[in-house]
């Protein structure tokens, strides 16, 4: 093996051997941290040794044998003299060198060096004169690893070899590791009165050192970009660097682990154990309590404590785990290294450790409570009568900096073991708030009991307001209608200006949710408005989602809107209130503003990891990609909202993911795709809640897209009903009458879909806004031929500006429709083209070839347009044909149906394409038209 940065060491070492080579003996110590490659030094100068004829012996202390009167001097003089060997064991048994540990009972545990009985003195000296004879003959290396755990009879017989080694060709190198505890004394203090004594210290690597190691695991490329890292992770130490690299080979070879990253694996954690479990244990306890406050800021007296040790054996062994590269500043370098030292560890081990870690922590003071929580809860059970507040106030701290996973773990360990009833509900109460944005069907289990407990009086009225949100989510009306009565009366007496906007932005926030059931929250008149746009910004943001439901868009609007989101951060108390700003510029027709603060929010949540607020702020974009005609990208993030939170969990805000799919899919012609959607079990109380307003309108579009007028009609009607009933008819929000005019333009009531088409475009106002150019579409579908050119032309321009590619693809297609109809081939040929490229960018290329279809002629030769153009059928397939034709001679939907032997249904699906293709917008449109008349 290569040895890194131990050039100076090597040379060192060698010159050693020269010296003992003429004669005089050398010996070295060799010190350094566990892993720091002491062990492949000796095998390094023993290969040198060899070059200069000398003969090489090695043995290795061991902590287990460490009692074993003559392990290592049995290991390092076998052969040399078995007799004298065999007498120096026997010796060493009998006066009990090794029958007790260090200290306590034995002749030479007892005594020094010097006071050895007259027995083994003798064998040990003939001992040493028999390795002298051998040198004379062979130079002789002796090379002894881990001296630390030398046995006392083996340290006996090194220290008078020691003594002898002048005039000797021996060379005598050893090595110590830095543990809790060091080598014997007697020994240090015999080497530091030898000249021929060698000190030698060996270092961890530097980064450079750590990029050689890596290069024949990763090359030399990639070692100089990943060495300060490993550096990091390793301390510099050679044995933990090769562990890295090879975990870091390995994860390059598989799929899970990008290229050119540094992995941290198995291979890491073995090596780290071994480390650990090769020296005192007291250096394994003291890995595992820093293993155990390894996220902690805890005190050095608490890391002793928890390990049993003495200060002094705390500062040794910090120091040996330093020198280790194992820790720095007093924490270990990483988390697989506190993996590593709790590897060995039982279930109740752990547990044991982090109940007397949560006991040691809650006596250093109160500023510890998150930290005392979370021993508690890795314990799983505890005695100590604090743990039930200490976990309520973790768990509140946590929920405040939006962590529900760990108020979660908190507030389940202390509902187990707290027992007082009243306690049992405010916690429960918490974790109600806690699993909500977690998954919400999590906390629905305590719903019942908590509006009971609420409706007695036996849990406080302030938890009114957050218990009113999560029955309404799940359409538990009847209990949610005490808890908003209580939110009402509360108001009335409330002092405490901030409970008072907490209340007052929690009732603004439900009446724009669930209109159908809380009254709207801020009046019609100005100065009511005024005083809510210049509240609490959670206040403004559900106030200008309110006003721009009741009133429409306005500038005012956009502006409160975003001036709250500014003054928000993402938050439990905020993100529904930042939902609906959201929201509020969405309506506003503020399509790109509404998408830019999204994007935003959305980042954020997923950097937050919060569930439910990846999944609102996802379907809240699916809807805003919808407008922008990014159908894909729509469908996309709303399957990703039902990934987060699954739907059984959703409540009645489910209508919101769903209306995005079933619309996507309706879009982008996946009709199966979106029917299977509308199969989905809606939730009591879905049509109280905005969302059940998205879900009718999705499914009238399907139904009408599918050729069924009938029941798109009374989706869009009904939609209508709720939406002016609870005062909300505002077309920016749902042009509900675009897709009833059309269903009626399918049934051939064409007067009535105009009357819609003329009320939504004054609805919409004069702005030159999304929710225009669509009246302005619908509206010249239902008016006479030689008005729709005007109006498609204004609609197209307006369209354009709002960035609804979708829309501006069919206004185009039937602007081109009209010029065709208009004898300008030219024109039709330029718009319904980019009509269809618009479409294949939307993701709609069935939509994208009915659109093409609409020019039949488009490469028929010069000349031929005039006459296929005066032949209309030929824009039809033939069951279009027929039915068109039936339809020119008066015959009713039924009439038609029973004519042809198809359904009633598949009849209107003809007429919706047909009507579509010829540019008309009422059948008297087919009588007139001389081909299909017959």
């Amino acid at each position: 093996m290569h040895l890194v940065e131990r050039d100076q060491e090597l040379a060192s070492l060698t010159d050693m051997i020269r010296s003992s080579a003429r004669g005089t003996g050398q010996v070295a110590l060799v010190t350094g941290g566990i892993g720091c490659g002491k062990t492949a030094l000796l095998a390094a100068i023993g290969d040198i040794a060899k070059e200069f004829g000398f003969e090489v012996r090695g043995a290795t202390g061991s902590l287990v044998e460490r009692h074993t009167p003559g392990a290592v001097l049995g290991q390092l003089l076998r052969d040399i003299d078995p007799a004298l060997g065999d007498r120096a064991m026997s010796a060493g048994m009998t006066d009990g060198a090794g029958s007790a540990p260090h200290g306590t009972a034995g002749t030479v545990a007892r005594l020094g060096p010097d006071t050895l009985d007259a027995e083994t003195g003798r064998t040990l000296q003939s001992l040493c004169a028999a390795v002298e004879q051998q040198a004379r003959r062979t130079p002789l290396l002796l090379c002894l690893d881990d001296v630390q755990f030398m046995d006392e009879l083996s340290l006996h017989w090194v220290l008078l070899l020691i003594r002898r080694l002048s005039d000797a060709p021996i060379a005598l190198v050893m090595t110590e590791r830095g543990l809790s505890r060091p080598a014997d004394p007697r020994l240090r203090a015999e080497l530091r009165r030898r000249p021929e004594h060698r000190p030698l210290a060996l270092r961890r690597l530097s980064v450079g050192g750590v990029a050689a190691v890596l290069v024949p695991y990763v090359g030399a490329t990639v070692a100089p970009r990943l060495a300060a890292e490993c550096y990091s992770v390793s301390g510099g130490n050679p044995l933990l660097a090769r562990a890295l690299g090879e975990d870091t080979r390995h994860g390059a070879a598989s799929t899970t682990h990008a290229a050119g990253r540094l992995v941290v694996g198995d291979a890491f954690v073995d090596a780290v154990t071994g480390c650990l479990h090769r020296g005192w244990p007291a250096l394994l306890h003291l890995a595992q309590a820093l293993a155990v406050l390894h996220e902690d800021r805890a005190t050095a007296q608490t890391v002793a404590r928890l390990a049993g040790v003495e200060g002094a054996v705390l500062s040794r062994g910090l120091r040996a785990l330093d020198d280790a590269g194992l820790v720095a500043d007093g924490r270990l370098r990483h988390a697989a290294a506190a993996t590593a030292a709790l590897a060995g560890c039982t279930g109740e081990e752990r547990a044991l450790l982090h109940r007397r870690g949560a006991e040691l922590l809650y006596e250093e003071g109160h500023a510890r409570v998150v930290e005392v929580a979370r021993h508690v809860v890795a314990a799983g059970t505890t005695t100590a009568p604090w743990a039930v507040d200490q976990l309520r106030e973790a768990a509140e701290r946590h929920l405040a900096a939006s962590r529900p996973a760990e108020a979660r773990l908190c507030l389940d360990v202390a509902l187990r073991h707290c027992r007082d009833d009243g306690e049992q509900l405010r916690l429960k109460a918490l974790l109600a708030g806690a699993t909500w944005v977690l998954d919400p069907t999590m906390g629905a289990r305590h719903l019942v009991e908590l509006a009971d407990a609420l409706r007695d009086g036996r849990l406080p009225d302030q938890y009114a307001l957050v218990l009113a949100k999560y029955l309404l989510w799940h359409g538990r009306y009847v209990e949610a209608a005490d808890a908003v009565e209580r939110i009402r009366r509360r108001n009335s007496g409330m002092t405490d200006p901030l409970a008072a906007a907490e209340a007052r932005a929690t009732r603004e926030l439900l009446s724009v949710t669930y209109p159908g059931l809380v009254p709207g929250g801020v009046t019609d008149t100005d100065t009511a408005r005024q005083v809510a746009f210049a509240g609490d910004p959670r206040t403004r943001g559900a106030a200008a989602l309110s006003d721009v439901l009741r009133h429409g868009p306005r500038q005012s609007v956009v502006d409160t809107a975003e001036a709250a989101m500014r003054a928000m951060r993402l938050g439990r108390n905020t993100h529904e209130w930042l939902t609906c700003a959201v929201s509020a510029l969405l309506f506003a027709d503020r399509t790109e503003a509404a998408a830019a603060w999204c994007d935003h929010w959305l980042a954020e949540a997923h950097r937050r990891q919060v569930p439910l607020w990846i999944a609102e702020f996802s379907s809240l974009r699916a809807g805003i990609a919808l407008r922008q005609g990014r159908l894909c990208e729509a469908r996309a993030l709303a399957e990703a909202a039902l990934d987060r939170i699954p739907v059984e969990s959703w409540g009645v805000c489910i209508g919101g993911p769903l209306a995005n799919l079933i619309h996507a899919n309706t879009d982008l012609g996946d009709h199966d795709a979106a029917a299977e959607y509308l199969e989905v079990p809606l939730p009591p109380g879905l049509f109280d809640s905005r969302f059940g307003l998205y879900y009718l309108h999705a499914r009238g579009h399907h139904y009408l897209a599918t050729g069924q007028p009938r029941a798109a009609l009374d989706d869009f009607v009904n939609c209508g009903t709720l939406m002016r009933r609870w005062g909300l008819d505002q077309p920016s929000l749902i042009p509900w009458r675009s897709g009833a005019a059309r269903a009626f333009m399918a049934l051939g009531a064409t007067d009535r879909a105009h009357a819609l088409a003329r009320q939504q475009l004054d609805l919409a106002g004069d702005g030159l806004t999304r929710t225009r150019g669509i009246s302005l579409r619908v509206l010249a579908a239902t008016s006479r031929p030689s008005q729709r050119g005007a109006l498609l032309k204004s609609a197209t321009a307006i369209l354009e500006q709002s960035g609804d590619r979708l829309q501006l693809a069919g206004a185009l297609a039937e602007l081109g429709v009209t010029h065709l109809r208009s004898g300008r081939d030219t024109m039709a040929d330029a718009l319904v083209g980019r009509a269809a490229q618009l479409a294949d960018e939307c993701g709609a290329p069935a939509l994208a070839a009915e659109f093409r279809h609409l020019l039949p002629t488009r490469i028929s030769p010069p000349g031929a347009r005039d006459a296929v153009r005066t032949q209309p059928l030929d824009l039809l397939s033939p069951a279009e044909e027929r039915v068109a034709s039936l339809a020119a001679e008066g015959l009713s939907n039924k009439e038609i149906s029973t004519r042809l032997a198809v359904t009633v249904s598949t009849v209107e699906q003809h007429l919706t394409r047909i009507f579509r293709k010829l540019g008309i917008r009422a059948r008297g449109d087919l009588r007139q038209d001389r081909a299909l008349a017959g």
